[in-house]
């Protein structure tokens, strides 16, 4: 649980995320990753999704989230 006195920085951040790059549009410290709703320290946000805007906490997340969005990537062969 947050503290009121913590400051600011303790703050979720609003991000807008691009390709290659995320524009902050709400200061804080942290996101949260859309699938496990963990806390992600923006100078170690590394995983999000451009078109869904959503962050995650590390590659396995990512792949999770798209794997559930698209399904028929799983049923595809090489």
């Amino acid at each position: 649980m947050m503290n009121r006195f913590e400051g600011p920085g303790a703050r979720e951040a609003r991000i807008r995320y691009l390709d290659g790059d995320f524009q902050v549009t709400s200061p804080g410290a942290f996101v949260r990753c859309a699938v496990t709703g963990e806390s992600i320290p923006l100078d170690e946000l590394k995983y999000w999704s451009v078109a869904r805007q959503e962050a995650y906490i590390n590659a396995a997340a990512s792949l999770k989230r798209e794997m559930d969005a698209n399904p028929e990537l799983s049923r595809r062969r090489t």
